[in-house]
């Protein structure tokens, strides 16, 4: 990293934050600026992989990259943004641990992406789960397998039938490849366990809108729906939910059954921490940006992403970019040039792109796809969907391992393994050491610690299985767009 030359603040390490720091540190020469990249995560997610991951099909570390090793001219901050006044171009940091403290800048890069959009549901916060970071992915692989694990060894057809009941709220890309793959899964792990059969599953996807996979015509939605209904799921379209109280799903159609998996797919919003900057804002929270990716009337700021507004110029109607990954990776693209461009005096360039479609996995070998207006389904849309995004993983290091997972499930079968035990792994040696509750007590530096650097719940970090629905999420969580093309 240069130590001279404008200071460039990326907030988020995302999609957007990731793309941009990597093109601006390849197309800088020495003088020209330095980067800063801020994030609580070292880590950036490849999120089109995250169901993939939750099934077993691919390593979860294979399809995170790690950011100060691909960000190697970067500095790289893990911490959170308070509040930024562009005004006096300084940001409140507060690092994941230690005081916070103000950094200053010259140039403003605003992508901290998005988190689940979530209703006032009565026990939604206690039961619920949502689907957009790693640790969510591990711990309902674990749980998922524990509750077989839980129905294989008990003979209250109760207890069954609330263990292997799966409810899933929200029918966009990431709430039905997640469904999908989890089903698949789970439907495999069933050989193994004698006494179950896929038939004492039930998997429920509830929507409140007439429709799945919007991005896709309806059509493909209507084809998607048969196929997950060939396989015994069920698709309660045109359904809210009113209460999770308890585990105990109501739904506004009159029916109620218990569920001990309670996911939330439901949509996405801009991450609230912009409501902490003096940057102009739409009705939907998001920083209002023209066509050139810069903050509407607000010089050195540019923004891209989940997060922004940005005016879609293949279309006549006004509209913007939608939260898509596909967008979110060409707009960084359009964005490293044109901080490029500016610095070096030059005119910069509109960001215009047309919609390419979608691919969607619906397991091991199915699949939708909607490329052009081609429209793929089974194997080749499967096929579609994993040399696409390998083609999007950043890093050839990421691609050669997410590339040697996928070969190796050609020739064995996925591991069918509940690893809840790693959540507390001093648990074990606080027994041996007695009843002395001093020596049970965990220290600040043993406890694991969450994506934000807090101390973890353990129970959702690693996914300790044992009974019962998971915790809330934490409030913080940065996003790198949905799981679309």
């Amino acid at each position: 990293m240069s130590e001279s030359g404008p200071r460039i603040l990326i907030v988020g390490g995302g999609y957007v934050g990731l793309y941009t720091a990597l093109r601006l540190q390849r197309k800088l020469k020495p003088g020209e600026g330095r980067i800063t990249v801020v994030d609580p995560n070292s880590y950036m997610t490849y999120q089109p992989f995250m169901p993939e991951a939750a099934a077993g099909s691919l390593e979860p570390r294979h399809l995170v990259v790690p950011l100060r090793r691909t960000l190697n001219k970067c500095e790289v901050v893990n911490g959170r943004v308070e509040k930024i006044d562009h005004s006096t171009k300084r940001a409140l940091i507060t690092p994941i641990e230690g005081r916070a403290r103000d950094l200053e800048y010259d140039v403003l890069v605003i992508c901290p992406g998005s988190i689940a959009r979530t209703l006032p549901i009565p026990g939604l916060a206690e039961v619920g789960i949502g689907f957009k970071t790693v640790a969510e992915a591990i711990y309902l692989r674990n749980h998922v397998l524990a509750r077989l694990d839980a129905a294989e060894s008990s003979d209250d057809p109760e207890l069954r039938k609330r263990a292997l009941t799966f409810c899933f709220i929200g029918g966009g890309y990431a709430g039905i490849e997640a469904f999908a793959e989890l089903e698949d899964m789970a439907r495999e792990a069933c050989r193994y366990y004698p006494s179950l059969n896929p038939s004492d599953m039930r998997w429920v996807m509830v929507e409140a809108t007439d429709r799945i996979l919007p991005e896709v015509s309806r059509g493909m939605g209507l084809y998607t729906i048969e196929q997950l209904a060939h396989r015994g799921m069920e698709i309660k379209l045109e359904t809210r939910v009113k209460s999770l109280e308890g585990g105990h799903v109501v739904l506004d159609n009159g029916e109620e059954f218990d569920s001990e998996t309670i996911v939330w797919t439901a949509g996405v919003r801009p991450h609230p921490m912009l409501e902490s900057t003096d940057l102009p804002i739409d009705d939907k929270k998001r920083i209002k940006c023209t066509a050139f990716l810069q903050v509407e009337g607000v010089p050195d700021a540019w923004a891209a992403g989940d997060c922004a507004a940005v005016p879609d110029l293949s279309k006549d109607d006004g509209s913007t970019t939608g939260p898509s990954a596909q967008h979110a990776v060409r707009q960084a693209k359009v964005l490293a040039d044109n901080i490029v461009r500016e610095l070096r005096g030059k005119p910069v360039m509109p960001y215009e792109h047309k919609y390419a479609g979608s691919v969607a996995s619906l397991g091991l070998y199915k699949g939708v796809a909607e490329i052009y207006g081609v429209k793929l389904r089974g194997y080749p849309a499967w096929f579609m969907h994993r040399t696409y995004h390998l083609s999007r993983v950043p890093t050839t290091n990421r691609k050669v391992r997410v590339l040697t997972d996928w070969t190796a499930d050609l020739f064995f079968r996925r591991e069918i393994v509940s690893l809840g035990t790693f959540a507390d792994p001093r648990a074990d040696f606080r027994a041996a050491a007695g009843p002395n509750p001093k020596a049970s007590e965990s220290t600040p530096g043993d406890a694991p610690r969450d994506e934000t650097g807090e101390i973890a719940d353990t129970e959702q970090m690693a996914g300790v299985t044992g009974g019962g629905s998971p915790p809330p999420e934490r409030p913080y969580q940065t996003s790198s767009g949905r799981t679309e093309g």
